[in-house]
């Protein structure tokens, strides 16, 4: 991919760019929230469009000359309002965070009780870690997955609310490998009148390809990024029911921003409508086999897989069993010493530091996209055990040479 305009302009941002470009294409990357949008999509992000103003919503703006801004705007809501049938869908949110607050804001006042997953248990900072802004203003109390099998308890989580009795509970997460129940979370929403937020920001794609069970219906507020499994333009989206539809407008606009980011709304309406193929389709159903298969690999490594497994595209790693001296921060840099890069991450009952946590996260999203299939997912496997249990510097330059062959049998955006 060449940035001849940028060159031009700015020799050292085109280096940059095209480096990155080769980082991506000579590298595995597998950090569960990231993907490899389309061609597509990444020209539709870097169209006119970002000279455009368009505060307000499609009929109703605060500037003229927004007779395409609508149109581009329109076509995003009718593809998401298709693939995810909810009665309404606002695609401004600049991200999954914002889409977040945008429910906050048009439900709670600053005080309020919000019932959320921990962080280091698979939670997200926007559901209520104290360093991020729901923290700082509402009373939250977080629930825990079980230590010993990792799953969600239902019945725990229900006595819990009743106890803290919130104005809102959570539910979707950045590091959970189980399918979610949201019927079950609906009803002790219910049950303690409460507000249902299910943030499906990791999964959003998967639940459009019908590969994971949807919360829309059923949750009062559902919530995602567009940029994760499903590949579109890099932001957040809300969906909810008519009854809530215009508190959610206006606390995403004015309330929390200003005007939209139109060439982001343009990549949501071009990668939805790539979400509404059968293609699409059966890359959500191949991301969730190669999720299967790396963690069955990493399993037959004598690696302790959080749950023991997974239903959707991660894998979360407990090293403390299996490599009780290795940190999920010394196992990440020496996997992208070898050209593949996770994270460290936190797992149940975390022992250590989150900034050095005890485990690793793993997503196959993006080789997905790339054309990897489950033996491919499961040499990966094979090549990540053989870094972590020995991080040496012949093995990590043999592996490093594996990778690149992996690469080079699924290239990304061509060969040029």
């Amino acid at each position: 991919m060449e940035h001849e305009h940028v060159r031009e302009v700015d020799p050292a941002v085109a280096d940059a760019l095209e480096a990155e470009v080769k980082r991506q294409r000579s590298s595995l990357q597998m950090i569960a929230s990231e993907n490899h949008a389309s061609r597509a999509v990444l020209d539709a992000q870097g169209s006119a469009l970002t000279n455009k103003y368009a505060e307000g919503y499609p009929g109703s703006r605060y500037y003229g000359g927004c007779e395409y801004a609508d149109e581009v705007e329109q076509l995003a809501i009718d593809r998401a309002t298709e693939l995810f049938g909810a009665e309404h869908v606002n695609v401004q949110p600049h991200s999954g965070t914002q889409a977040n607050q945008a429910v906050y804001f048009a439900t709670l006042e600053p005080g309020d009780k919000i019932l959320s997953l921990d962080l280091t248990h698979g939670g997200h900072l926007s559901h209520g870690h104290p360093a991020n802004f729901v923290g700082q203003l509402y009373d939250v109390e977080q629930y825990e997955v079980d230590a010993e099998t990792g799953y969600l308890d239902y019945d725990a989580l229900a006595d819990q609310a009743a106890e803290f009795d919130p104005d809102m509970i959570v539910s979707g997460y950045s590091a959970y490998p189980r399918e979610i129940e949201w019927g079950r979370i609906q009803e002790v929403a219910e049950s303690v009148d409460a507000f249902h937020l299910a943030d499906i920001a990791h999964i959003t794609g998967l639940v459009a390809g019908g590969v994971h069970e949807s919360p829309v219906g059923v949750a009062d507020f559902v919530t995602g990024s567009t940029h994760k499994t499903i590949r579109a333009g890099r932001g957040g989206i809300v969906m909810t029911s008519e009854e809530y539809a215009d508190d959610v407008d206006a606390a995403v606009f004015p309330g929390g921003q200003g005007g939209p980011l139109m060439h982001n709304v343009a990549g949501k309406a071009v990668g939805f409508k790539e979400a509404l193929t059968p293609e699409f389709e059966e890359y959500a159903r191949q991301t969730v086999a190669n999720a299967k298969a790396l963690g069955q690999s990493l399993a037959d490594h004598g690696f302790s897989l959080v749950s023991g497994g997974t239903d959707n595209h991660l894998v979360l790693v407990d090293l403390r069993e299996s490599h009780p001296d290795t940190s999920g921060g010394d196992a990440e840099k020496a996997l992208e010493d070898a050209g593949i890069v996770l994270n460290g991450n936190t797992v149940p009952g975390e022992t250590r530091s989150p900034f050095d946590p005890s485990g690793i996260r793993a997503g196959t999203p993006a080789l997905t996209t790339r054309g990897f299939d489950q033996d491919d997912c499961r040499t990966v496997g094979d090549l990540i055990a053989r870094v972590v249990d020995r991080s040496e510097e012949d093995v990590i330059a043999d592996v490093r040479d594996e990778v690149e062959s992996l690469c080079e049998a699924n290239p990304l955006y061509g060969d040029e």
